[in-house]
Parts: C-alpha cells; structure tokens; sequence
C-alpha cells in the first residue's frame, strides 16, 4: 500500500470540490484531519456563533466520510506541533490543505513548510487571489474593475467531484467532538439558531437549499434590500465554512442570465475581493487603511460609562431605532443578519454613535456564524469611509427612512415584539408618532443631532 496522505481541514469542510482531498485520493490512502487551533490566531481565535455552526458542519463531514468508510480525525492543539506528530505517527508522505489567506494561515503556513511536507492548493475561492490584476501586474485595491476582471477570466468552472477514499491500514487517535467544546452549554444560548438553521448542515442540504433559491435569483436584485422577506440566499455560512465552494453556486446559476443572477455573482467577486485586499493589507481587521480621523474622532467606549452605554445598547437592540434593534436583535437569536441590515446597524454605529468600527467589527466577528477576516473587516470599513475602497463617511444612512424604504415592518415585528401591534405606518419610528410602547426604549440620540455631530466632527478633521 502506498504512503498515507493527510488532508489538514479548516474552513473547506466538503469532499465536491475540494482539491485538497482530490490530490490526496490520487495519491494513497487518505487521513482527513481537522485540527481545533485557539493559539495561531491570537486574538482571533473563532467566535462563538462560528464554533456553534463548525460543530454542525463536522458532523455532516464525518457523515460524507462515512459513505466512503472513512473518518474524520478531531485533534486540539497548535497545527504546527499537531501535524508534525501526525506526520511522524501515520508515515504520511504528503499533507494536503486548501490555502488560507488570514495572516496566521499565511504565516502557519509557511512555518509548516519547513518541517513536513506541505502541498497547498486552491479552491475557496472563484480564483485565487492575485492572481487577477491590473494591467501593470498590480493587485486591484477598487472593486468594480476587479469585478469586470474576474467576470472576463472565468468561463465556467469544472467541479471536481467527490473523489473515492481509500483508508488507512490503521488509524490514529482522535478526540471525540464533543471534547472540542463547541457548543455552548452553561448557558446553552443557541435555541435560537437551532431553530433559524434547522437541519441545514453539510454540502447536500445547502446545495439543495441553494437549488430551492435558485427559483427566486432572477429577483435578486429586487427583494435583496427586503428584510421583511427571504431574498436572500443564506449560504454565506456554507461558504464560509466550505461545506460548498463559490465556484459550485456559480456553475449551479450556470443557465440563469437574469440581471438577479448577475448581480448575485457580483456578491461572489465581492467574497473574492475582499481576500485580495487582505492579502495586501493583512492587519485590515485591526487598523483603519485611511487613518485620516485621529484618535479623538472616535467616541470610545473605553473612555466613559456613557459611551459603553450606549455600545451596549446597540448590541443588545435596545437603541430606540426599530430597524437597528431588529437586526441586533435577529444578530444575537440566529447568528445571522439580513445584508441590507447589517449595514444600516453598522452605519449606526460608526456615524450615529461615533463609535470606531474595529468595535462593531468584533462584535460580529463573535456573533455571526459567517463571520469572515477578509469579509467582516472590508464591510466594515467600507461604511466607515476608512478603507481602500469605501463609502464616503459623510453618506448617513438615515435608518428610519430605510426602514420605511425596504418596508421593513413585518421584520421588526418578528424581531421586536414590543411593537408587534403597530401598524406599518407607525412601525419604523413610534417615538415619532407617540406611539411608542413604554417597554420600547427612547431613542439613544435623535437622526438629525447624529447626523450633525457626525459632520461636525469630521468637518474638524479637514481643518
């Protein structure tokens, strides 16, 4: 029997599509190893949403293993030391991994060369970053040329498929899941995303909600912006988690050419573009790319009661604005925001609050079961006008007018029961009408006295 091959997983928990494990069955027998790291991270380490929709995917991986008499092997620990023992204990000639492009991968990645045989390869992406640039070689930093680059490179995809696995003569040790600790139990706050997500685990049943999806795409432009309504695909988790790759949604819309389908496959390059820009800016998590504000700018929680008050409030869906508090709200119960949503609650933040982005960011980087590096921190800062490519920061969205905009009232009554009994007119701005039920909070400041203060402070700035 050929030597066996490790298969290191992290974010690429599927065998369609997965050039990791293609390679690998090629090659020998096949070790599939995930390895639970909160050390190589840092301050990184994966939030609790995330860990709660990782154990679900490694379960529906461990069950796709099965069908080929394979296992899953669960180890804890730092990759560096737990693969070079692994290496050492099974006589794998190769490691296999899909490339990861946040800066602890990067750097893991290339201590692990040095010490076992690492083969990387691509597949979490449409194309792998850099490879896509401008006409003087260099790496795109706006999006819509880099858009209409990837649109003109790719012409269809061919899917791997599910390759075969042979196992091992012997297999090593592995801890059970639920040592792994993912789950939360004291207290078990995940009812709600239990409910929201169901059964919903694993590359088959996305795959078959995606193909359920695919009946409303052309529409997708259209009712993307509406809350109130399923829109939206959902497969961000699956996504990142990689139960599937992008490259299986965009050959699934292969024969839809509706606007709504184009425009869905403009939100796939934006996954893409967001890593490109994490390659070149690898602490775009942590620092603002344009830091033109100053460090008195920004009200800072940690500088008075008043100001962590109001963070909270705004964490907690208790700000007094309905379409806020809703997708707060929605965040905390599903692990889970409505796109159009999560950026008026974070256009909340950074401009009504004054609040810096980095903390809003690590808010969802905790509570959103898709939280991605390259994602989180490129939509964040290109509310807040910091990053390379962004919104103006004097855009305000005004949060009232979106609500009423995106007809949001049916959204806020499943998620702000309190005002339940209010009518759409009424809904988005009861404090306004004098309708506001006394179980509801005041809003924490007026539209129009944020909006002032905003343009107030960074009128300062240019001075």
């Amino acid at each position: 029997m050929s030597e066996p091959q490790i298969v290191w997983l992290r974010r690429d928990l599927r065998l369609v599509d997965q050039a990791a494990f293609t390679a690998a069955a090629e090659a020998g027998p096949v070790i599939p190893v995930f390895i639970l790291d909160d050390e190589t991270p840092g301050d990184r380490k994966m939030g609790g949403a995330c860990r709660w929709k990782l154990h679900h995917a490694l379960v529906s991986l461990s069950s796709d293993l099965a069908r080929h008499n394979s296992r899953l092997i669960l180890r804890r620990g730092k990759v560096i030391d737990i693969l070079t023992e692994l290496v050492e204990e099974t006589g794998a000639s190769c490691v296999h991994a899909i490339r990861h492009y946040e800066p602890w991968w990067r750097k893991a990645q290339g201590a692990l060369k040095d010490e076992i045989p690492l083969e990387l390869h691509d597949g979490n992406y449409l194309l792998p970053p850099g490879t896509v640039t401008t006409g003087t070689g260099t790496p795109y930093k706006i999006y819509t040329p880099f858009k209409d680059a990837i649109f003109a490179a790719i012409d269809g995809f061919d899917i791997l498929p599910e390759p075969s696995l042979t196992s091992p003569e012997s297999w090593p040790e592995s801890d059970d899941l639920a040592e792994l600790g993912l789950l939360p139990t004291k207290p078990d706050w995940a009812g709600g995303m239990r409910e929201f997500w169901g059964d919903q685990h694993g590359t088959a049943a996305a795959m078959e909600a995606f193909e359920d999806y695919l009946d409303i795409v052309s529409e997708y432009d259209d009712k993307r912006n509406l809350p109130s309504i399923t829109g939206t695909s959902r497969m961000s988790p699956h996504l990142h988690h990689g139960e599937v790759s992008p490259r299986m949604l965009w050959e699934a819309m292969s024969r839809y050419s509706s606007e709504g389908a184009t425009i869905f496959r403009q939100e796939l390059v934006w996954r893409d573009f967001a890593q490109n820009v994490i390659c070149q800016f690898p602490d775009y998590g942590e620092e603002s790319y344009r830091d033109g504000y100053g460090s008195n700018f920004w009200r800072n929680p940690n500088r008075g009661h008043l100001i962590e008050d109001d963070l909270q409030a705004w964490q907690r869906g208790q700000t007094g604005y309905p379409i806020v508090d809703a997708g707060m709200r929605e965040l905390w119960a599903t692990g889970w925001m409505h796109n159009r949503v999560r950026m008026i609650t974070a256009s909340f933040l950074i401009k009504h609050l004054l609040v810096d982005w980095k903390h809003g960011e690590q808010w969802f980087w905790d509570t959103l079961v898709d939280a991605d590096y390259g994602s989180n921190s490129t939509n964040w800062q290109w509310v807040s006008g910091t990053g390379v490519d962004s919104n103006m920061f004097v855009r305000i969205m005004a949060p009232l007018s979106q609500s009423e905009k995106f007809d949001a009232s049916d959204y806020i009554r499943k998620w702000v029961p309190e005002l339940a009994d209010l009518d759409d007119r009424h809904i988005h701005d009861p404090e306004e009408y004098g309708c506001k039920p006394a179980d509801y909070p005041s809003k924490i400041i007026g539209h129009k006295e944020a909006r002032e203060r905003a343009l107030d402070a960074y009128r300062e700035t240019k001075k």
